[in-house]
């Protein structure tokens, strides 16, 4: 399920200081972008941030919950997004810190991907005249 309106503009308003942030529907949740870069997800107005090997130990206390998830054929296919404790909303100088953390894996993970492959811009087909 995607964000709420009211929790995507709760969300923007507490991820503002990194940057632009907007919330896109993707495979029926909503994908979390500051300045372009996925660094969360919402699913049923439950956020969770980008987790790497290099800012797992930020989110050691995040492992007490599962893992965003989904099925596929039978099986239960963990994302690489942990579930942010409802506590942070709180506490929002720590709140952003692990805003930063997630952007900074959401970073590498983008800096790993390859760069879509520059082909011939595609000319418009003629149509045939009747």
């Amino acid at each position: 399920m995607v964000a709420s309106e009211t929790y995507a503009e709760f969300l923007r308003e507490q991820l503002a200081p990194l940057g632009r942030v907007t919330l896109r529907r993707m495979f029926g949740k909503s994908g979390v972008f500051c300045d372009g870069v996925m660094l969360g997800m919402v699913t049923e107005n439950t956020l969770y941030f980008r987790v790497d090997d290099q800012n797992r130990e930020t989110f050691r206390e995040a492992e007490a919950f599962p893992p965003l998830n989904y099925a596929k054929q039978g099986e239960t296919i963990d994302l690489a997004f942990w579930r942010v404790p409802e506590r942070l909303f709180d506490e929002p100088d720590e709140f952003i810190i692990w805003a930063r953390a997630a952007l900074a894996a959401a970073h590498r993970v983008a800096a790993k991907r390859p760069a879509p492959k520059q082909g011939k811009a595609l000319r418009p087909r003629k149509r045939p005249s009747h």
